[in-house]
């Protein structure tokens, strides 16, 4: 894609019916590009914005540290080989993709840190940083949205739920958010390393539990999560 954010190039191998470019196989079992490429006939050649972009998160569900969004538009002629939904994928096989959705895609990340999550709740902390994330891509004019609520952004919205196991862009986001949060609870298992957050990551485990209950909540868990907050009324 251009700086003005037009698909472009004319190989006939990567030109559909309507003249946008894409890769992939389609109808294959797991997300294709399917529902890119509508919405990009949709907004037709001579709409002045035209990208659309996959937006998803991770890290809703732990007791500590941020929740991370990514906003991603993958560019049609060279989108990378292997991208599913974060979840069935192994943490090999995510690092793997994240070098390359890096590389060729437009990327936006943003973090809810652990205070918002706590004084706004962690559903509108997850909205703000998807926001934060599609802030850094200009010219967007659809949002895909993995789940069923839409955050406020400045272009149209469209909410998928299961979005990660059916458009490429928003399993590319969810890639690049899982990454993105997984590293960071890694580099925190270094400054609190009595908690395991390298190996849990801050979800609820037994582990996770145990060292709670040894050492107490840390400066990263989410005192506003029920277990977080039973924990600190107990003591």
């Amino acid at each position: 894609m251009d700086a003005a954010g037009g698909v472009h190039g004319d190989d006939p191998a990567l030109l559909d019916e309507s003249g946008s470019c894409f890769t992939g196989a389609m109808g294959e079992s797991g997300p294709d590009f399917t529902i890119e490429l509508k919405a990009m006939r949709r907004l037709g050649k001579a709409a002045a914005r035209r990208l659309v972009c996959g937006i998803d998160e991770a890290g809703r569900g732990p007791w500590a540290g941020p929740v991370v969004a990514a906003a991603v538009v993958l560019d049609p002629r060279c989108i990378p080989d292997g991208l599913d939904d974060s979840k069935k994928l192994t943490p090999a096989e995510r690092e793997a993709l994240f070098t390359p959705i890096m590389a060729t895609a437009r990327v936006g990340i943003g973090i809810g840190e652990v205070d918002r999550i706590d004084r706004d709740n962690i559903l509108q902390a997850t909205l703000w940083a998807m926001a934060r994330a599609l802030d850094q891509i200009e010219g967007v004019a659809l949002a895909l949205v993995d789940g069923n609520r839409a955050p406020a952004l400045p272009c149209a919205v469209e909410t998928i739920v299961e979005g990660d196991a059916r458009s490429l862009s928003i399993a590319a986001a969810s890639i690049i958010a899982k990454v993105t949060r997984d590293r960071i609870m890694v580099g925190h298992d270094v400054t609190y390393p009595h908690y395991g957050f390298a190996r849990h990551k801050g979800y609820g485990t037994a582990l996770h539990q145990e060292a709670l209950e040894r050492h107490g909540p840390s400066p990263l868990h989410r005192r506003s999560f029920a277990p977080i907050a039973a924990l600190l009324a107990a003591r």
